[in-house]
């Protein structure tokens, strides 16, 4: 069994996350105790929305040092969506500190003619770490959904792993580095090509669970 903590915060749909993985083979449970995440095989930080509530509810459920400490321990670690900007220090969207993971800032698109903020629906990624676990069959141009007005501002931009260009601006689609992976875009609503990367994920945890036993 392949348990993969799905971080429960009050922060969008965390039951399409939750059947993605379970169609990769995994045993998804949501939760918001710092046991649970300590004793999966893997954690999964979803959201949809604002960043400051997100942050306010993670703090009240004192899950950030959690958060923290699992991401250090070399567990795997993915993000989704809003669970992508959480990694960084903060966001144009408001004023609260981030979890300070990646250094770099949440910027929200410029207006510009002929491009809709939310940038929503699918658009390609451009793969820019091709030896990232997740690309595992997935090739440049492949077409992922996205819902989002922010995206990600690294300050080192080497740990951007694909792009996407919305109007003329190109901006960070997914991270990665050591254990933890994230995207700005949804997987479980990707298909077919989200749901490859979430098997990807799903093989990935299952393996280091084999060699860690």
């Amino acid at each position: 069994m392949t348990l993969i903590a799905v971080i429960d915060y009050d922060m969008g749909n965390l039951h399409s996350a939750c059947k993605g993985l379970a169609n990769s083979g995994a045993t998804p449970e949501i939760t918001d105790d710092a046991g649970m995440l300590e004793r999966a095989d893997a954690v999964v930080l979803p959201g949809d929305g604002a960043f400051d509530p997100a942050m306010e509810h993670l703090r009240s459920r004192d899950l950030i040092q959690p958060i923290k400490d699992i991401i250090a321990s070399g567990k795997p670690f993915l993000g989704i969506c809003l669970g992508l900007q959480l990694l960084f220090d903060g966001s144009e969207e408001g004023k609260a500190e981030g979890l300070s993971i990646f250094s770099g800032q949440i910027k929200k698109f410029r207006p510009e003619p002929g491009i809709t903020i939310p940038h929503m629906g699918w658009n390609q990624l451009t793969l820019t770490q091709p030896d990232m676990p997740l690309w595992q069959g997935i090739e440049n141009g492949d077409w992922v959904y996205f819902v989002h007005s922010y995206y990600a501002a690294p300050a080192d931009p080497s740990i951007n792993a694909a792009t996407v260009t919305h109007g003329s601006q190109t901006v960070t689609a997914a991270v990665a580095r050591d254990n933890i992976m994230a995207m700005q875009y949804h997987p479980e609503k990707s298909a077919p090509a989200g749901l490859v990367m979430l098997d990807n994920f799903v093989n990935l945890v299952r393996e280091r669970s084999l060699v860690r036993r």
